[in-house]
């Protein structure tokens, strides 16, 4: 990116408050990269980070669990090769090998990737089980994120689908875009009720935008950012384009940066 990240994020958070008269849309390149597998990338690997930092999308999303022994990875299911994250120890993991030839990635290498590039980070803390689990998985990251200088509003934003994880980032990172996560199946949260929560955003899929549309413009009220993932064609990007939504996590990063054009927030 030609500009500074603190720039770039600071023009976002301007925008997603409704304090720019030139909405611009940012894309967040899901799970590293765009369609892993066509391109040659898995999902959740450095490589695929990398790959999103090298063309310059405003933000890569990763997905991290903590493991049986208290150690973060980065994996979209609760499962890697047969074992439940939450049981086993991160050694089981870290000898395992992607089609791509990668190692699963632990928190840290990823943490230590995105400080290299001016991509944000978008964290997604993935729920587990166990209350104390969830809390020392957040207290873990924050820990991490220091480490590499990462623990910054301009170079991180934190999404989950568990509640009790978004309010213990609120009370553990003022200041953060920290955005609860829903799908079209895991509830009926609006803005409202989020808001009254202590969340300062929203990130719900595309087919909750279109059972409720009128949560874009609620949020913007209160003064949530507002994402939307699970927006991988033409016509379901335009539609959320159209809706003024304030960032996009897509498969298809390239698509939605042409059909943004001058409006992709950059």
């Amino acid at each position: 990116m030609k500009k500074s990240l603190i720039l770039t994020f600071t023009v976002a958070v301007l925008m997603m408050t409704g304090c720019n008269k030139e909405h611009k849309i940012a894309i967040t390149a899901h799970r590293g990269f765009w369609n892993c597998e066509e391109a040659g990338y898995m999902e959740n690997t450095i490589a695929s980070l990398a790959a999103a930092q090298a063309n310059g999308f405003w933000g890569s999303e990763c997905d991290v669990h903590i493991t049986g022994d208290d150690q973060l990875l980065v994996n979209h299911n609760d499962d890697l090769g047969g074992f439940n994250i939450h049981d086993t120890p991160i050694d089981t993991f870290l000898v395992m090998v992607h089609k791509n030839g990668e190692h699963p990635a632990t928190a840290e290498q990823y943490i230590e990737q995105a400080a290299k590039g001016n991509t944000m980070l978008v964290y997604e803390i993935k729920p587990n089980p166990s209350k104390e689990k969830e809390d020392l998985l957040v207290d873990k990251t924050i820990e991490a994120l220091k480490k590499y200088d990462m623990y910054d509003p301009a170079k991180v934003m934190f999404i989950s689908f568990s509640m009790n994880i978004c309010k213990r980032v609120a009370e553990k990172c003022p200041g953060f875009t920290n955005q609860f996560l829903q799908g079209i199946d895991d509830g009926e949260l609006g803005p409202d009720e989020v808001f009254a929560e202590g969340i300062n955003g929203i990130d719900y899929d595309f087919y909750s935008f279109c059972k409720h549309p009128e949560w874009v413009a609620r949020a913007h009220e209160l003064g949530m950012s507002v994402n939307v993932w699970t927006v991988n064609d033409a016509e379901d990007i335009q539609k959320m384009i159209d809706l003024g939504v304030d960032c996009i996590t897509t498969n298809d990063p390239l698509l939605a940066r042409e059909l943004l054009g001058e409006k992709e927030l950059k």
